[in-house]
């Protein structure tokens, strides 16, 4: 149809950065995955009329086996790719119960916060991970 504007795909999502003993979970994309053997933080695709905070209980209990405590939420980053655009709601968790099993990633990574920007992240993340970094060094005590 001439003058008809072709809208991409837009996806919420909700992802976590999981803390443990000062360091922060990430978790490698496989390579069935879209963008893949890029880093990212664990989480999903938010269904329709789930709140983010319940679709990463739901998320990180399928991908990882582990219940997490949602602690706070960070800032929503809006990224645009090149065929679709993506919602990303970070919250900051704790595991309350479990141990880590990779159901869906190719790899997953303990690193201190220091060391988060040296992986190759799948971009929406970048801003997440600044935001983070700047609590962090602020001394915010949340």
């Amino acid at each position: 149809m001439p003058g008809k504007i072709k809208t991409k795909p837009h996806i919420e999502v909700a992802c976590a950065i999981i803390e443990r003993g000062g360091l922060v979970l990430a978790a490698q994309r496989s390579e069935s995955m879209s963008m893949p053997l890029k880093w990212e933080f664990p989480g999903g695709k938010i269904h329709v009329g789930e709140s983010s905070e319940e679709c990463l209980v739901r998320e990180l209990l399928e991908e990882l086996d582990v219940l997490v405590t949602v602690k706070y939420p960070l800032k929503p980053v809006t990224w645009e790719y090149a065929g679709f655009s993506v919602t990303l709601h970070p919250f900051v968790c704790a595991i309350k119960k479990g141990a880590i099993v990779i159901h869906e990633h190719k790899a997953v990574k303990w690193l201190t916060p220091a060391e988060l920007p040296t992986l190759d992240w799948a971009e929406a993340d970048f801003p997440v991970i600044s935001e983070y970094l700047s609590l962090k060094s602020g001394g915010d005590s949340k």
